[in-house]
């Protein structure tokens, strides 16, 4: 889910080269240019891959930086021990748009990696990219090797399967905002420290005290198009877009200016009229702001819980996102951001049954409680989770159940099961642009968000256009 402005930028690039990549199989291949170096980390390296190994090598090409790039060689390290048939190395890309870019050269010269992580955003991308892709279940069947989409978390599966469920890529590092709250600034402000506000009715009674009460920031938000647009929708069962949030064809629009959508941006710029809602920007920057202590309550990723706990020296509590209680049927699910693994085509059936062999080890539950209780990411397996709730994690780590009972709350309708919508990197962007101009008081909510789908939904029939 994380990149900077200058990934963003990126991506502008990105998304023009994945669509050539649809029907460039039998161009001459063009010299690929290098990813940009990764930062240097500040304190020791990174644990390095084990060199001396036998087997078939499955490149598997990821963007996860610092302790997330030690516990990716983690896995590699274990699968890698298991057995002595292959030999997953993991190889850092830089962010996101990056290692997509470095990939669609790769595939372009012939020298793709067999897996490569990808942005939830880019789901709809690669799909159109089936020249480009080996779907994960029909590379199972026809390796035979025993997979059940049932066996994963259906708010995380569901959001990279097709419409008749069968699974295209494979779940990794999956995350959903939750609600952070202060414990202290609520007992300074009066307010009850163990009871969160659970609607944006009670949100609005707690802010009100904790402004009085002196604190410079009552609420802030990180990913806002994300928290305030995709899992508003999710959580309260409204469509993003037409075709089942994209899920069932490219001729998919926008639908986040409904009557719905627009009372509840309208709510928030008037939440910050009275300086109840603080803008901290489009990624996590509302992130350091709470657990710093500047902002008492805080919506941003799940995934977050591990540095708020580094760093933050109060006591806070993890809940579900607020929901309006106007809205009939809520709270519904969330949904997920992070990542998946998707199989590069034009590999070898060996090496295919490597890519197998290590995809049913990664979704082991051994594998999996140690991921998510070491990351702060949800596990992508309901035994994985079981194991972790019956081993007492979650009673001694109060919080760190939240995203998986939110993502469970109810099972997934055909609004609260993911979006699929072509370039979103763009799309995305659009939508919190114009949010940006509400909270600025530059432009009415209804206006604003009209706006947005106009915007948006020309990037869709663009992506259309050139994906038929």
């Amino acid at each position: 889910m994380k990149f900077n402005r200058t990934a963003a930028a990126l991506a502008c690039v990105w998304v023009t080269m994945v669509i050539g990549l649809f029907g460039c199989e039998q161009k001459k291949p063009e010299p690929p240019k290098p990813a940009p170096e990764a930062p240097k980390p500040a304190a020791e390296a990174p644990k390095p891959v084990a060199e001396v190994h036998p087997g078939m090598e499955i490149q598997w090409w990821h963007s996860m930086t610092g302790a997330l790039n030690d516990r990716v060689n983690d896995i590699a390290n274990g699968f890698n021990a298991s057995q002595k048939d292959y030999k997953v190395t993991p190889v850092f890309k830089g962010q996101y748009p990056e290692s997509m870019t470095a990939a669609i050269a790769a595939f372009r010269a012939g020298s793709a990696p067999h897996i490569l992580q990808v942005f939830e955003v880019g789901t709809a991308t690669m799909m159109a990219a089936k020249g480009a892709i080996k779907p994960v279940y029909q590379m199972m069947k026809e390796a035979n090797e025993p997979f059940d989409p049932k066996n994963y978390l259906a708010a995380v599966a569901g959001y990279y399967t097709d419409s008749k469920g069968n699974m295209l890529s494979m779940p990794f590092n999956s995350s959903t905002p939750v609600f952070y709250v202060n414990k202290d600034a609520y007992k300074k402000a009066g307010l009850d420290p163990d009871k969160a506000p659970k609607t944006w009715k009670e949100f609005a009674a707690a802010a009100e005290k904790l402004k009085a009460s002196g604190q410079a920031c009552v609420y802030s938000t990180g990913w806002p198009s994300w928290v305030h647009v995709e899992n508003f929708s999710s959580w309260h069962n409204l469509p993003i877009g037409t075709k089942s949030n994209g899920f069932d064809g490219f001729d998919t629009q926008f639908t986040v200016n409904s009557p719905q959508h627009v009372a509840h941006i309208a709510m928030l710029a008037d939440y910050a009229k009275k300086g109840w809602f603080t803008y901290s920007g489009r990624r996590n920057e509302a992130e350091a702001r709470f657990f710093s202590g500047e902002c008492a309550m805080l919506t941003s990723s799940s995934a977050a819980q591990g540095n708020i706990r580094k760093n933050a020296k109060f006591e806070f509590s993890v809940n579900f996102l607020p929901y309006n209680d106007t809205i009939k049927g809520a709270p519904q699910n969330s949904i997920i951001g992070g990542a998946t693994l998707w199989v590069m085509s034009g590999k070898k059936p060996d090496e295919y049954k490597g890519v197998t062999k290590f995809f049913a080890y990664l979704s082991s539950t051994d594998v999996q409680t140690v991921w998510h209780q070491g990351t702060g990411y949800v596990p992508i397996t309901n035994a994985a989770f079981e194991a972790t709730k019956k081993a007492g994690y979650y009673e001694k780590n109060p919080g760190t159940d939240v995203a998986i009972r939110q993502l469970n709350n109810k099972a997934p309708t055909a609004n609260s099961k993911g979006l699929r919508f072509g370039n979103f990197v763009q799309g995305r962007e659009v939508i919190e642009e114009e949010m940006e101009a509400v909270f600025a008081g530059k432009k009415q909510p209804k206006a604003a968000m009209d706006e947005a789908v106009k915007r948006a939904n020309d990037i869709l029939r663009k992506f259309e256009a050139a994906n038929k």
